[in-house]
């Protein structure tokens, strides 16, 4: 998918890029798979803000995804590509062949009309999903599970792939977008390809307000506060945050603090961080 740029017939149109969608081939989505997104502006079930910075934007129903595909032995048509508001890769709509629709991530090759598969007996190709221990080493892979039959967890944004690096045992080796070396088990579903839009981080959003439909509300500086508001604020004119290293609003370390807690069970699959160091036991 291209990127297209605008006449600056405006400030904020000078530098604006957005996507051409030219692999998209539907407009509207499909009525069945489609169900009522609430806004909560960030808020927990108490009404606290647990994630600060949202609210508002653009209205938008949520699309049904089939991260699992369990659909065993069943041939699929893919029907069309489609925009999803909701995350950054396209969607495919495919229709299998006792007549039952499902979306699915959409791969970087994926045409309209072609055939996709689930299962151990589909085939290494681009959008079927098969179990790790049935793809070749080497191979890149998308929409991974954590879990069998919990569904696919990792690597599900626009441009990703993890690449199979090894099998041995019960485990196969998968070097992730970030860089990190993890072992998953070998009998979870992994759908082969890579994930397609792979220009949406080169999109330039322009202006403030393309980012308030998107549900983002500004993000203020620290040192612009009072003390009262946060520990880097106060002082006269444009100081210093006054610490030896930057903190959150409530005195946290921000900023490069390592938050993954020393003990955590899913340690041990970790063969190497995305630093490049290895996880200490």
């Amino acid at each position: 998918m291209g990127i297209k740029s605008y006449n600056p017939y405006t400030p904020s149109r000078r530098h604006m890029t957005g996507s051409d969608f030219s692999e998209i081939t539907a407009a509207k989505p499909e009525k069945s798979l489609v169900t009522s997104l609430k806004k909560n502006a960030g808020r927990n079930n108490q009404g606290k803000i647990t994630v600060r910075h949202q609210g508002g934007g653009s209205r938008r129903k949520y699309r049904i995804i089939d991260f699992k595909r369990r659909k065993d032995g069943i041939p699929a048509t893919v029907k069309t590509i489609e925009y999803d508001p909701n995350r950054t890769a396209n969607i495919a709509l495919i229709c299998y062949a006792d007549g039952e629709k499902a979306y699915i991530l959409a791969p970087e090759g994926l045409k309209v009309g072609q055939k996709v598969y689930n299962g151990p007996e589909a085939e290494v190709r681009v959008g079927n999903c098969l179990p790790l221990e049935l793809i070749p080493v080497g191979t890149m892979v998308h929409n991974i599970e954590l879990h069998p039959g919990k569904g696919g967890q990792m690597v599900r944004s626009a441009g990703n792939g993890a690449q199979l690096m090894a099998k041995e045992g019960k485990y196969a080796t998968l070097r992730l977008p970030s860089g990190e070396m993890r072992m998953v088990p070998i009998v979870c579903r992994a759908t082969v390809g890579v994930i397609g839009n792979g220009d949406h981080n080169l999109i330039n959003i322009g202006k403030a307000g393309r980012k308030r439909n998107m549900g983002i509300r500004p993000t203020v500086r620290g040192s612009v506060m009072n003390p009262n508001d946060h520990p880097h604020g106060g002082g006269e004119g444009k100081t210093g945050i006054g610490r030896p290293g930057p903190c959150t609003p409530w005195g946290k370390p921000a900023l490069g603090l390592k938050t993954r807690k020393k003990n955590k069970q899913s340690n041990k699959y970790i063969v190497r961080r995305r630093d490049g160091k290895a996880l200490s036991k």
